[in-house]
C-alpha cells in the first residue's frame, strides 16, 4: 500500500518511541531524527511504499543505537499478560463456542495493546464488547468453505500478545484437518512476533514455524528469504494478521491465493483503502 498524508506523524512517532527504548542518549536521538527528516523530505511523496519507509527508519535507529531488538521486554510482557487472559477468552467461547466468536477473538487480539495493559484492567468487558460487535467484513462462510476445500494454510502473525490469541483460531482450523504453516519475522522490528516469541507462547503445538527471512515493518515482497518465497507460492490458502501484512500484500499481485485479512482497521489511511470505518474488524477475503 502506498503512503497517505497520516503516515508522516505515523512514522515520526514510531521513530520517537523506537528511540526512546533504544538510547538515552538526547545528543544521539537529534542526530536520528535529522537523518530521518533529510530521509522523508527526499522519499515522502505519492506513489511511496508504506512498509519500505518504515522498515528504513527503523533500520536506520538500530545501526546508529546499536540497539538491534528495542521492543524486546515489552514483547516478553506482552505475551505474559495475553496468556493471563487466554482463559477469559476461552470461557466466553464456553457459552458461544462457533468459528465467527474465534476470528473475532483472533482480531481482537489485533485491537489490544497488551504491553499497555495491566492485570487490574477490565479485559473481560472489553472482550465481551468486542465480540458483540459485528464484523464489518464478515466473509465467514466463503472463509469456512476454505478450511474446508484445501490442505494446508500458511498463517502470517502480527504482533506478540496478539498471537496468543491467536492460538484460539489455530486450534478451531486444525479440526478442519488443514496443516498449518505459522510465518514470523527473521529479525526484531517493532513489537512484531520472531521466533523465540511465537515458541514462547506455544504456537508450535499448531503447526511448523517459518521466518520470512527478514525484519520489516509488515511484509515486503522485495526482502523476504528465497526459502520463504518458495514456502508462500507454495500456498494457495493464505490468512494474514495485522495492518502491516495488509499493506505489503496489496501490493504485490495475489491473483493466484485464496487469502484471507484479518485486522481492525486502526488507521484512517488502512480503512479508507478498504472502505471500512476507523476501528472496524474485518475478516476480508480478497
Amino acid at each position: 500500500m502506498k503512503i497517505s498524508y497520516e503516515c508522516g506523524p505515523c512514522f515520526l512517532r514510531q521513530a520517537r518511541e523506537a528511540m526512546d527504548l533504544s538510547t538515552d542518549d538526547e545528543n544521539l536521538k537529534m542526530e536520528i531524527m535529522e537523518d530521518i527528516f533529510k530521509f522523508l523530505s527526499k522519499t515522502f511523496k505519492n506513489g511511496t511504499n508504506s512498509n519500505k519507509t518504515g522498515s528504513y527508519i527503523h533500520s536506520l535507529i538500530k545501526q546508529k543505537t546499536n540497539c538491534y531488538d528495542p521492543y524486546v521486554n515489552e514483547k516478553k510482557l506482552a505475551n505474559e499478560i495475553a496468556l493471563k487472559y487466554l482463559p477469559i477468552a476461552q470461557k466466553i467461547l464456553d457459552e458461544n463456542d462457533c468459528l465467527e466468536n474465534r476470528v473475532k477473538i483472533a482480531i481482537v487480539g489485533n485491537i489490544l495493546d497488551f504491553g499497555a495493559f495491566t492485570l487490574d484492567d477490565d479485559i473481560e468487558s472489553f472482550i465481551k464488547d468486542s465480540l458483540k460487535k459485528d464484523l464489518a467484513v464478515k466473509d465467514i462462510e466463503n472463509f469456512e468453505n476454505s478450511l474446508n476445500k484445501h490442505e494446508k494454510v500458511l498463517y502470517l502473525v502480527d504482533n506478540t500478545g496478539e498471537i496468543v490469541f491467536d492460538k484460539i483460531l489455530l486450534s478451531e482450523i486444525k479440526k478442519y484437518d488443514v496443516d498449518i504453516t505459522i510465518a514470523v519475522k527473521s529479525f526484531p522490528i517493532l513489537n512484531d512476533a520472531c521466533m523465540e516469541d511465537a515458541i514462547n507462547a506455544g504456537l508450535d503445538e499448531f503447526g511448523e514455524i517459518v521466518e520470512i527471512g527478514a525484519g520489516t515493518v509488515g511484509y515486503v515482497d522485495s526482502e523476504i528469504s528465497d526459502e520463504f518465497r518458495e514456502i508462500f507460492n507454495e500456498h494457495e490458502f493464505i490468512i494474514s494478521k495485522g495492518m502491516g501484512n495488509y499493506e505489503g500484500l496489496t501490493e504485490i499481485d495475489l491473483s493466484d491465493k485464496d487469502i484471507y485479512f484479518m485486522l481492525c482497521a486502526k488507521c484512517g489511511t488502512i480503512s479508507r483503502d478498504i472502505g471500512v470505518e476507523l476501528h472496524d474488524m474485518l475478516l476480508l477475503n480478497k
